[in-house]
């Protein structure tokens, strides 16, 4: 069972399993004491270690794994897997050491095997792509919820098993913490999962030992260059999803040059969303009526099948990402009727089915910090969107463009050390969407955040040399000045931080939400 403190869910009544049956089944080398024990968990954090567990101990960038091998041991492990490197130290814990060249290449099949995740799994859904992520993974689990089903779900934001949830560390959890995260679900007879997929995800082993039913993919646009040199080798680390290994099925929407590539190089059986009527994706959606906080949509498909609906988002953006979910879940081997049925449909807290005149049919949904609306029904309009790339920028600055005859005041940063290339043109975008810019700082880590903030003001003068542009340091301060720049009926998008509760300095992370000081700072205004 995770402690209060632990980011990853596991089993409460985990299952042992023989130590030496293991070291047989992967064939490890092994040093020290006699493999004579029972393994119940595996973790790479010395930390997390719960008794009956394997420790991981993994070369770092600063430190080898092997280093906390003996305070693993205090804390109840029964035997280190390590590499060459890492023996020597791992012995002096007093534990068996398992041997392998790669551990960490090794971590998710073993995990598996531990937990057993692939006996009886749930039905598995994947969702990759640059933008949209973590959107389609909480469309996923809502429309599931409407549909009856009991799910588990894994994003950017949080894990989430029934009313069990913790914050996330990273997009994808490592391979430890995914396969003790379906042992609990299982536990609490979760019958599909929903999982955001990174690019550093595949490309760092942390799916390995999960085949998933259905994957889905939703764009991929300029980001993560600091993790991936070219934009081929970004795509190539998506496209791994894709292969017979890794999933049974995929849904791609194919709107964009490396959707289009993407379908065309699959080697899994493909299904593709398109919004263009001409071209020849087997599903077409179209938007019917965009407004502020809530999107109207038609989704078309194979046998004239119909389905119409809307999600409580703004943009044509969260009306793909629905599309995706929804397909998504037909390739799992739902009926496209039964789903409308459900999201036709108004429910109580506890749902159960009752009358209600003012129901709007469509997806029953909750995402945190993806364009989520702060603002009351007097003054300006205040969206907080963790989007922080090019691409992310233009779709919501074009939506919400689409839905207000007023001002758009624009707030936002960049992460520093974090692909430095965007920096220009995410300035240079917000000063052609926007009618004020407003630039503060956002997560500089160990940069400079004046020279940050430099790079996006160099993109925006650059752009739209007579732009309103104010330069405010101070994140509480930056949105005030924000709001002293709007009025009745103007919009206030802060993007970057979304659901975040911190500000990241120095290796100090400061405690700040944006939806929370956004709120404070309309309430002072008199607007909340």
């Amino acid at each position: 069972m995770a402690d209060r403190g632990s980011t990853a869910l596991r089993p409460e009544h985990p299952i042992e399993r023989s130590l030496p049956h293991l070291v047989e089944e992967f064939g490890f080398d092994t040093e020290g004491p006699a493999v004579s024990d029972v393994v119940s968990g595996i973790t790479l954090s010395s930390k997390d270690v719960q008794p009956g567990d394997l420790y991981a101990a993994l070369k770092g960038r600063r430190f080898h794994g092997a280093s906390f091998a003996t305070a693993a041991a205090e804390s109840g492990a029964v035997a280190v897997l390590t590499d060459e490197e890492g023996v020597e130290l791992a012995l002096e814990s007093g534990l068996p050491v398992l041997i392998t060249p790669e551990p960490r290449l090794a971590l998710g099949e073993v995990a598996a095997w531990i937990y057993r995740t692939r006996e009886e799994p749930p039905t598995l859904f994947g969702v990759t792509g640059t933008n949209g992520k973590t959107s389609v993974a909480y469309l996923l689990e809502a429309i599931l919820r409407q549909l009856g089903i009991v799910a588990g779900l894994s994003t950017t934001a949080e894990r989430r098993i029934g009313d069990e949830t913790i914050v996330a560390k990273l997009t994808t959890p490592e391979a430890t913490e995914i396969h003790a995260m379906l042992a609990r679900m299982r536990e609490a007879d979760v019958r599909s999962v929903v999982l955001e997929v990174s690019a550093q995800a595949i490309t760092q082993h942390r799916v390995d030992g999960i085949v998933f039913d259905v994957v889905g993919f939703t764009n991929l646009t300029h980001d993560h260059l600091d993790d991936y040199e070219t934009m081929e080798v970004y795509f190539e680390a998506k496209r791994e999803l894709f292969q017979p290994d890794r999933a049974r099925r995929g849904v791609v929407i194919v709107d964009g040059e490396w959707g289009t590539r993407l379908a065309q190089e699959s080697r899994i059986p493909l299904t593709t969303i398109s919004v263009d009527p001409e071209g020849d994706a087997e599903w077409l959606l179209t938007v019917d009526e965009e407004q502020p906080d809530r999107t109207f949509f038609t989704l078309r498909g194979p046998d004239h099948r119909e389905l119409s609906t809307s999600v409580p988002l703004l943009g044509d953006y969260m009306a793909a990402n629905a599309a995706l979910a929804i397909v998504m879940l037909v390739e799992s081997g739902f009926d496209l009727d039964a789903i409308a049925h459900a999201l036709n449909l108004a429910h109580d807290d506890d749902g159960e089915e009752i009358e209600d005149d003012d129901f709007v049919a469509g997806i029953d949904v909750y995402i945190p910090g993806r364009a989520e609306k702060v603002s009351g029904d007097r003054g300006p309009v205040v969206y907080i969107d963790y989007g922080h790339s090019p691409d992310a920028f233009i779709s919501t600055l074009r939506s919400i463009r689409r839905v207000t005859d007023g001002r758009i005041i624009m707030l936002f940063g960049a992460d520093g050390d974090r692909d430095p290339s965007k920096r220009e043109e995410m300035g240079a975008i917000a000063a052609r969407g926007a009618d004020a810019v407003v630039i503060t700082d956002f997560h500089p880590r160990y940069e400079d955040p004046a020279a940050i903030r430099a790079a996006l003001l160099r993109g925006a003068r650059a752009a739209v040399p007579d732009r309103e542009i104010l330069e405010v340091p101070d994140p509480k301060a930056a949105f005030r000045a924000a709001l002293g720049l709007a009025g009745e009926g103007d919009v206030i998008l802060y993007a970057g931080p979304g659901h975040e509760d911190y500000h990241e300095v120095a290796g100090e992370r400061i405690p700040y939400s944006a939806r929370d000081d956004a709120r404070s700072a309309l309430h002072e205004h008199g607007w909340l």
